[in-house]
């Protein structure tokens, strides 16, 4: 039952308004005192010709009361309704029960594709901590849409193609050997590569032989397209590595050099179609029309930039996928880009340019300043990692020496910390990076989360049998009780909003208020020591916030352990 439409009906009656006007109309109070729902009069004033405390008491009168409402109290210009408890939890909760892990889903998207280009770091560069937010973040997001009934097509667009590997390749030549790269890896690459930076501050003319070495590898020379895949295959190494440590997984890996062969066509199009304009010997897209810079396709030596390469694979995503939404998840200071291509599409007269979306995050920094793979100053993703599990294991080793499988609930729980303390912030917010709060096991956290997960389990398993027939709901009327329902309740809308938002935050943050209703709910009312009937009815609800848990966790990409 949805309980504020039954009563926007009600009103609907009463007050001669619309469906549509009541239901807009009537409130959730903020304090519980005046009500679960309330309905304000003033608006209804001037068609009455009366004052909203008259037009309150007489709406009130009218209403024969149904047996879901416990009470109608007019107080002021408001009417408010208060709702039977025993009738609303019994509402929420077999809701829950009865849907288990498919409480909160829907089909609203069914038949409809949204494309999600996200994480997308760089060939031979590290994996470093400056890419777990549009790692996190697109996998959360992936989630929560294919919750709601979509079909998701995940991309890692690899910046495997551009003028940094002509600098890489200068730099491997200069002042690289095969076999260190062969031993270190890509600890290797970045090593030359920074080399690289530094020299090329005094000597300028290094960064004129690498776009020449980029054109090369452009034009198809066989020793710089060797060199690129084997820089290639040792990267994707390391990524595969932190990415089955993070539980994410993709559905394609197109990154930029899969679009090589297919940008003529695309630059011939712009050309056909007049878009495409020479300025000081580079083709641009003028969007002065737009206050906006043009948009740069073709260098003056040549070579394609990224805008060439988005727009190229926008599309081949459209002609493949036929999406209904195409997200991009990049960070903020990449806003200008976005707009300048997105633009670049509409004057090519596609229409679905409107179905393109940057969805930004903020930086992560350390306490030292922005990360920089130029200049070495980076945090490893792995090494992160690495240290999460270590430091959860110890915490474990002091709190509960003798748990199962110490290992496996480390990695969970210190890799769910790393997660969850990026989602918990709004994704555009800057995040200074800081071991002391990733790593913080108290307080509004995954660690948290994941304890009353295993709090709940841990109930449940010393209470045996749950039986979930003949339930006396009427027992739930205490105030602990029932905000858990309204959590419970609003959880199906938070993960909509979520969506509608792309904004995993939501979900993270509502599962915080579960997790701290619940542990004022153990606090408050005794679970297994109860009479019987009490106990089943708590019990009910030590179940369906398990569900909820563990369910909105998985939406994170985070596991729920059942002990801790």
């Amino acid at each position: 039952m949805d309980f504020k439409m039954e009563i926007a009906k009600l009103l609907a009656k009463a007050a001669d308004l619309s469906l549509e006007d009541a239901l807009s109309t009537v409130e959730i109070p903020a304090n519980k005192g005046m009500g679960d729902f309330a309905f304000p009069c003033f608006r209804l004033a001037k068609v009455f010709r009366k004052a909203p405390p008259m037009i309150a008491q007489e709406i009130a009168e009218k209403f024969d009361r149904p047996e879901f409402v416990e009470n109608i109290q007019v107080v002021g210009a408001y009417v408010n309704f208060f709702i039977n408890k025993g009738v609303y939890a019994q509402e929420i909760l077999s809701k829950v029960l009865d849907q288990k892990e498919n409480y909160g889903k829907s089909d609203i998207g069914s038949g409809k594709t949204i494309v999600i280009d996200y994480s997308s770091p760089n060939i031979a560069k590290p994996f470093h901590v400056g890419h777990l937010r549009s790692t996190v973040i697109g996998n959360a997001i992936y989630k929560i849409y294919e919750e709601l009934g979509y079909h998701c097509v995940g991309i890692n667009h690899l910046g495997d193609w551009g003028t940094q590997f002509g600098k890489l390749i200068v730099a491997y030549h200069n002042w690289g050997t095969k076999e260190e790269v062969e031993s270190n890896g890509i600890q290797e690459l970045m090593r030359i590569y920074v080399k690289f930076h530094d020299e090329a501050e005094k000597n300028p003319a290094l960064e004129d032989e690498a776009r020449l070495w980029f054109v090369k590898m452009q034009e198809g020379d066989e020793e710089a397209l060797t060199l690129w895949k084997w820089f290639y295959d040792i990267s994707i190494i390391e990524f595969e590595r932190v990415y089955d440590m993070l539980g994410v997984k993709f559905d394609a890996y197109t990154g930029e050099s899969f679009y090589n062969d297919k940008m003529a066509p695309v630059v011939e199009e712009l050309k056909s179609k007049n878009i495409l304009k020479e300025s000081e010997g580079a083709m641009i897209v003028d969007l002065e029309d737009k206050n906006m810079p043009p948009c740069l396709i073709i260098r003056k030596d040549g070579g394609t930039l990224y805008a060439t390469r988005d727009i190229t694979a926008a599309l081949y995503r459209k002609k493949t996928y036929d999406f209904e939404k195409c997200i991009y998840l990049t960070a903020l200071d990449q806003n200008l880009h976005f707009a300048q291509w997105f633009e670049v599409i509409h004057k090519m007269g596609y229409d679905w340019y409107k179905k393109l979306t940057h969805v930004p995050f903020g930086l992560v920094s350390l306490d030292s300043g922005k990360l920089s793979t130029r200049h070495g100053n980076v945090i490893l993703m792995e090494d992160l990692l690495n240290q999460a599990i270590a430091e959860t294991k110890r915490i474990i080793e002091e709190k509960n020496p003798s748990l199962a499988d110490k290992e496996e609930v480390s990695k969970q729980v210190g890799i769910g910390a790393v997660i969850f303390n990026d989602l918990y912030n709004g994704r555009i917010k800057d995040v200074v990076f800081s071991w002391e709060r990733m790593l913080n096991f108290d307080g509004e956290t995954g660690p948290y989360v994941q304890y009353t997960h295993a709090r709940a389990c841990s109930i449940l398993k010393r209470a045996g049998e749950v039986t979930l027939e003949n339930i006396h709901y009427d027992m739930l009327s205490d105030d602990a009780s029932l905000d858990i329902c309204k959590l419970l309740e609003a959880y199906p809308e938070k993960i909509k909003d979520a969506a509608n938002k792309m904004e995993p935050s939501v979900v993270t943050r509502h599962l915080v208020a579960i997790a701290q209703a619940f542990n004022k709910f153990y606090h408050d009312n005794p679970i297994l020591s109860s009479e019987e009937d009490v106990r089943q009815a708590r019990l009910a609800i030590v179940l369906a916030v398990k569900t909820v848990m563990k369910e909105g966790l998985g939406l994170l990409g985070i596991d729920a352990p059942e002990q801790m």
